[in-house]
């Protein structure tokens, strides 16, 4: 069924899922039904919003909602999806743009050349895989590694959505323009979008540069530097990462 935004609703303007899906230009999108139910609060039962389920069990849940994803066509052509990985109870959530094709083969986030360098990033601030989660917009790699769609983006973010509700994160860095953009509502360039810090709902949100752009031009290392001691900074204010294994 196709859903269409209404300004007027209570959530209209303010809805990070609206605001993003306007910061594209789209007007309405394709969902499936039950996602509208859950989205309204229909379920209110719904496996992951039960009390008492700790982090993992109610991400485990949302894999299994999630099943073999059919909800664009970007499942035609991958192998496997993508769902996240790190530690979920951290406090921090990088998020990219989609998985590539190492990632596709081995089901986990940024382990091509880009992730390699994503390791040594985090390393200079004192982190590591398990000190933080990394995932992506979209879960499915795009053919060719091309940059995702406007609409394969908003048939995904229900799950993106979900992940934030369920890791409550204190911090969220976007690696990228488009998913800089989601994030943050904005239609403006990762060049404008960094070296400040923005807000999902109530959660800060540091965009900064792809490691993959970092490959190619090395003269951007300077600038992601300078936002890894934004955040660097931010995070020892926050008293984080989280040392939870829930």
């Amino acid at each position: 069924m196709t859903e269409k935004r209404d300004s007027s609703a209570p959530h209209g303007r303010d809805d990070p899922f609206w605001n993003s899906v306007a910061s594209f230009g789209l007007d309405d999108i394709f969902v499936l039904p039950e996602w509208i139910s859950e989205l309204k609060g229909d379920k209110a039962t719904s496996t992951t919003g039960g009390e008492g389920g700790g982090i993992l069990e109610e991400l485990a849940a949302l894999i299994s909602r999630v099943g073999d994803c059919r909800a664009c066509r970007l499942c035609e052509e991958r192998n496997t999806i993508v769902f996240g990985g790190g530690n979920p109870s951290a406090g921090i959530v990088f998020i990219g743009e989609a998985p590539g094709a190492n990632e596709d083969i081995q089901g986990e986030p940024f382990v091509g050349r880009a992730g390699k360098l994503l390791d040594k990033i985090l390393a200079a601030i004192g982190l590591d895989r398990n000190s933080v989660y990394i995932t992506n917009i979209v879960k499915c790699r795009p053919p060719g590694n091309r940059t995702p769609s406007r609409n394969e983006v908003a048939a995904c973010w229900w799950i993106l959505e979900e992940q934030i509700r369920i890791m409550k994160p204190g911090v969220i860095v976007t690696l990228g323009a488009p998913s800089s953009r989601t994030m943050t509502g904005s239609s403006d360039g990762i060049g404008k979008l960094r070296s400040s810090i923005h807000r999902y709902g109530d959660i800060p949100v540091i965009p900064t540069y792809h490691p993959a752009a970092l490959l190619r031009t090395e003269a951007l290392k300077r600038p992601v530097w300078e936002d890894m001691k934004m955040l660097r900074k931010l995070l020892d204010e926050l008293g984080l990462p989280g040392n939870g294994k829930n």
